[in-house]
């Protein structure tokens, strides 16, 4: 379940754009509800050190990054307390047993897969767009394996748009945005991926980690917590 208290780290203030939720905390692990437009990790420069994992490391010290999530992407984002936790969670990516999931809104109408549970994969190696990185593309020749479980949910006939649950069983960067836009259905808001016009029809990238399911590593319980998104 979701925390309907909004955590607020010492030495930083508080604002509309940027607050985030705690939704687990233990000794070992901490599940957080990054919002879009707020790094993971700090980037270059000065104006790029305000981060998710600092703001999370001024309350939890020991906390330490497993895995990321897009600045424009919002949702789940698993963090470790201490390097043993560190260790054990990124073991359990390694062996792809951290489920996730993932929603966004895309452009035009994405017909349901013709499988059963209406569950398709799109299987097309990425790699980076050297000339225009951190870009990727989609290369048959030189990318690495990349595959995306996706569902439609529903069509909106009056945005022209479609809901889709995504599931990547690969983690490459961005991911998700470039399987969809190989699709010919751009994620709307992708200023990154999708044309102007689709970028335009919203004022952010409508992607989110709305859920994360996995063995805890210290209790051996499963555990398994959902965030709506908020489009």
């Amino acid at each position: 379940m979701i925390s309907d208290i909004e955590a607020v780290l010492p030495g930083i203030p508080a604002t509309a754009d940027f607050p985030f939720q705690t939704l687990h905390a233990d000794d070992s692990l901490l599940v957080l509800n990054k919002p879009s437009g707020l790094l993971a990790v700090p980037g270059r420069g000065a104006d790029k050190q305000d981060c998710l994992s600092r703001r999370v490391q001024s309350l939890y010290p020991d906390a330490l990054i497993v895995h990321r999530l897009d600045m424009a992407t919002s949702g789940l984002m698993l963090m470790a307390r201490g390097i043993a936790l560190q260790r054990a969670l990124s073991q359990l990516f390694e062996r792809r047993e951290v489920h996730k999931r993932y929603l966004a809104v895309v452009d035009g109408r994405l017909a349901p897969a013709q499988e059963p549970g209406g569950w398709g994969l799109i299987d097309l190696p990425i790699a980076v767009d050297w000339p225009r990185r951190p870009l990727r593309i989609i290369d048959a020749a030189s990318g690495k394996p990349s595959q995306t479980r996706w569902r439609s949910v529903a069509f909106d006939d009056a945005a022209n748009s479609t809901r889709v649950e995504l599931e990547p069983v690969t983690g490459r960067s961005h991911q998700l945005r470039v399987h969809l836009q190989a699709l010919g259905h751009p994620i709307l808001g992708d200023a990154l991926y999708a044309p102007e016009a689709v970028q335009a029809r919203a004022p952010r990238l409508l992607l989110h980690a709305c859920a994360l399911r996995f063995v805890h590593p210290a209790t051996g319980a499963m555990l398994a917590l959902e965030s709506p998104p908020n489009f």
